[in-house]
This record gives structure tokens, sequence and C-alpha cells, in this order.
């Protein structure tokens, strides 16, 4: 019988899986729960040392001689600094060791409780990774935990060998041992770049190839027409659906970019039919929330990530491989033996057009907004321009729009805060000769304001501020939307315009407030004409922006 505790069980589960089978155990009681769950399963040959100084050097005897992984096991507390001759060692000879160490819950370090002291990252810049499990409660819980040991044992051999670190946390009761067997677990796999990711007996291709419903999705990245002919080349060969929003930049019609409605309006009876059996992705972070959550719950079987270098980023919890390579990795899939039913695809595509038409028939009839502002801007913009985009409302709603292939498209998304969309707009446009048009909420054009304050800005700036007076996004989230404090403390609402801001710092300021003051100054705003950086801010009442915003995602319905 084994340990019934869910992150000894995961840890047991993906040793076997890694076929690390070798484990130096120290006697122990917080450790108890770990060796009882090695000492009894067939696959782990154990071997007991008493002296956990000892103990880890053995360790490395083996490795030498197996020339793999070896795992080496102690108690909490002042056990584990005994390990640290140790993996010094293995850090500079290139071993291999992974250090199992068993830990009092996280609440008592530091509370004089017994066999204590603050473990996690503990050898520092001798190990390649030190991670620190949670006691899993929760699918979440144990989803992290898989993905955290995972994690580790990958590090172990990548990109050269090294001792790893695996914390982990017990709690009491430590000696209930009432499991029957080891759970099925998730395992991640590395391949390394070309030609190694596709040498596996052909694995990918042969996996591409069998699969029946293939999805890439590529996330943030800057322009490249490689990439995109690459994808083009791909879709027009293979049926595969490719989801791409605007900050993607394949302007192409092989991408979906509305895929966000589409998920909105899917009911769930249908959600199987839309479900991938095999995911690629690539690129940078996606914006979307609706298409996280549907891939959480839809997950498929497999899931690769592209990813030169070797990050990890299980942003759909259903990774299977980490594949070393960047978009180059499509063309080495090979194409079908015969021509393809294009099914998958095909019903990605009709109900991206279903929903097209219905958000243009929204569009034609909606009242002064935010979105009546950026409709307006975007099918105006001219040859040569190029697109920065504020975050939050900004990136969102620019999502419900065609854009024009041509213009490239950046944001702040690496971690999606607010603090310097504009700094960054101004210096892309130092070096950029022709129209950079930044979109920009109320909150982050006054947060970033002393970006202004540059003499590197040209007559080839344009800002549309889209002032609503406050954080508009925190009136439309579920039970915020009710709080207390939500207009004065969390969306802060204002009435500061940027009038003198413009006319402080040379800009030529346009002022609108209505429809018909759009379409006058928006022909101004767009012209290249201007001597000046323009500042054109629009004034849209929040409450209407949050009705119509509302109403279009009802109307897809």
């Amino acid at each position: 019988m084994y340990s019934n505790k869910k992150n000894v069980l995961q840890l047991a589960a993906l040793l076997r899986e890694y076929g690390i089978d070798h484990v130096v155990v120290s006697p122990g009681s917080r450790n108890a729960p770990i060796i009882q769950t090695l000492t009894q399963h067939p696959a782990f040959r154990c071997f007991t040392v008493v002296d956990e100084r000892s103990a880890a050097f053995f360790a490395l005897g083996l490795i030498e001689k197996l020339q793999r992984p070896v795992a080496v096991c102690c108690t909490s507390g002042t056990a584990l600094l005994n390990f640290g001759s140790a993996v010094a060692e293995a850090f500079y000879q290139q071993l291999p060791l992974l250090v199992i160490s068993a830990d009092r819950p996280a609440a008592w370090i530091g509370q004089m409780d017994g066999q204590t002291l603050p473990q996690p990252g503990i050898f520092n810049t001798m190990v390649k990774k030190s991670v620190s499990l949670p006691e899993p409660t929760t699918a979440e819980d144990e989803w992290y935990c898989n993905r955290l040991i995972n994690e580790a044992l990958l590090k172990l051999t990548h990109h050269g060998n090294g001792p790893v670190q695996i914390n982990v946390p017990l709690s009491e009761p430590l000696f209930e041992f009432t499991a029957e067997e080891l759970p099925r677990v998730r395992t991640i796999r590395y391949s390394g770049g070309y030609p190694k990711s596709l040498d596996n007996n052909d694995y990918f291709r042969r996996q591409w190839a069998q699969s029946s419903k293939r999805m890439i999705i590529i996330g943030q990245q800057l322009p490249g027409e490689k990439v995109k002919n690459t994808i083009e080349t791909l879709a027009a060969q293979w049926d595969c659906v490719v989801l791409a929003e605007h900050l993607a930049n394949i302007p192409s019609d092989a991408v979906i970019g509305n895929f966000d409605q589409i998920i909105y309006a899917l009911p769930a009876e249908r959600w199987e039919e839309f479900t991938p059996d095999l995911l690629i992705t690539f690129g940078g972070n996606v914006v979307s929330k609706r298409i996280r959550q549907f891939m959480r719950k839809q997950r498929p079987a497999q899931h690769w990530h592209l990813s030169l270098d070797g990050s990890v980023p299980d942003l759909f919890q259903s990774l299977t491989d980490v594949i070393e390579m960047d978009h180059h990795f499509f063309s080495l899939l090979g194409t079908p033996e015969e021509s393809q039913s294009m099914a998958f695809s095909s019903i990605w595509k009709n109900e991206s057009e279903q929903l097209r038409n219905k958000s243009e028939e929204f569009m034609a009839a909606m009242p002064f907004s935010d979105l009546q502002v950026l409709k307006e801007l975007f099918p105006v913009l001219p040859e040569g321009a190029a697109l920065q985009l504020g975050n939050s409302s900004t990136v969102r709603n620019a999502q419900l729009f065609q854009l024009n292939p041509e213009i490239p498209v950046f944001c702040n998304r690496g971690t999606s805060g607010i603090d310097g969309s504009m700094s960054t707009a101004v210096g892309y446009s130092a070096i950029h000769q022709a129209l950079t048009f930044l979109v920009i909420g109320d909150l982050s054009f006054f947060y970033d304001v002393n970006a202004l304050w540059n003499r590197h800005i040209g007559k080839n700036l344009r800002v549309l501020l889209v002032n609503n007076g406050g954080g508009e996004i925190f009136h439309l989230l579920p039970g915020l939307n009710k709080a207390e404090s939500l207009n004065e403390h969390v969306s802060y609402r204002h009435n500061t315009g940027a009038r003198e801001w413009a006319d402080a710092m040379g800009f030529e300021y346009l002022s609108v407030e209505n429809e018909a003051e759009l379409k006058e100054n928006i022909v101004t705003f767009v012209s290249d004409n201007s001597e000046r950086p323009i500042l054109m801010e629009t004034k849209t009442p929040m409450e209407v922006n949050a009705e119509v915003f509302r109403a279009y995602y009802h109307h897809l319905k």
C-alpha cells in the first residue's frame, strides 16, 4: 500500500514514467510517506543510507555507473543541508542528481516547530531548478503539482545535466498508507531542435497525419512574412484550424480571428465538435480569456508547444510535448498522401462567417460609444501605418474588428500591464517613417502621460485617447460591477481631460463627443498633412459603453 498524499503519488508516478528508478533514502518520519510509496513499488530499487551527506555522494556513484538520473530523499530540517556538498559536486560535474526533500507545511516555517527551516531554493545557484509542491486539495492543485514535477524532471537533463530539487511539504497525519495504486499521470516530453524533433521514428509526422481534428493557436509575435507563408501553405494542404488574434500579425484568410465570439456563441452541446484532438501552439500571449477557459475544459489528447528556449508554458493544462523549434517545424510535417476533406476547418470557418455577418449587422446600428470610435477608425488607417494598442479594454475591443492586413499591430501583452503603452508607441514612432497610431484608454494614458514629455516625438505620432471616465472593464466583470468600492476605488471614475497636456506638449488637439464630431475629426486625425503630432480625445459615457458591449455579445447568440 502507498501513501494517500496526492503530491507523493504524483511524484512517484512521474518518477516511474521518466525512468528514474534508483533512489537513495535516509530514514525519517516526515519523508516516511515518500519512503513507503517508493519502497513498496516494484518499479523502484531503493538504497537506505542513514548519513544524509554520505547518501547524496552514494547517489553520485550510482549516477556515474548508470549515466542517468538518480534520486536522493531526506526528511525535513537540517537533514537537507547535509546534501549541500554533493549537490555542488553534481552541479560542477553536470550529474543529474534529483534531490527530494520532505518538508513541513509552509505555515510552520519559522514558528519554532521542530525540524523546520526555509527549504525551497536552499541550494540557490547550485541547482538547475528548484520547485516546492502544493498539497493538492483541488483538481487545479493536482494539475499544478503535476506540472511542477514535470518541469523539474525535464530540467535534470535539459541543455546539459545537473542537479534539481523537488521540495514536498507534508501535513499530518503522515502515516495513512491506503492508496492501492499509483495514479495515471500526464508526462511532458522535450524534443530538441531539428532534426532531432522529427527523428523519433517520425513520431510527430505520424501523429499529425493520423489526427482528424488539428488546431494551431498562434500567440503574440512580431510581423514576419515567412511565418505567414508557412501557415498558409500548411492550411492549404491539411485540414487544420488556425486561430490567431491581431497581435499574432498573421493577416491571412487561412486564419480565424473572431474565435472569441465563436466560443461565446457556441452552445455547450457543440463543444466537442469544435475541440481538437491535436493542438499546436507557438508565439507569446493570447488575449482571449474564453479560448483559455474553453481549452482547459475541452483538453486535447495532445498539445505540442513550439518553444525555442525550452520553456514549459502549460496554458491549457494539457501540454504533452515541448519542441525546441520555431515556425520552421510546420514545414517539416510533410504533405498528405491524399486530399483532405477539410471537415474540421470547415465547421470553424462556417461559424466564423455567420458570426461576422451578425457582428456587422450590430455594428451598423450601434450608438456613439467606444466600439463606434474603433469602427470608424480602423477602416481608414492609411497604408504604411502601424497600430499600437493600449492594454485591457482597448486590445480586447480591437479584436472585434477586421484590420487592414498590411498594418502591423503591437501591444505590451508580455505581462499585460498598463504602465508603458504610450512610451512604447512613442519609441516605435521615433524610427518608423510613416504614421504610428496609438489607441489607448484613459487610465493607461494618464498613468503614462510623461511619455509625451519626450524630445523624440515627431509629427507622425497619432494618439487616440478613448476617455470614458475610468476603468470601463471593471464595470463588465460579474460581481465586481456591483461592489460599493467600484467607482471610487477600483475603476477610478474621474472627469480629467487631456487638452492641457496636448497643448503643453505641442500636440494638435481634437475633441470628439458625438458621432458627427467623430466623422469630421477623424479625417484630420488620419491625414499625414499635419506638421505636429495629433491627440484626438473621444469622450463617451461609461454606462452606454457597457450596455453596447453587452448588447453586442447578446446579439451574437
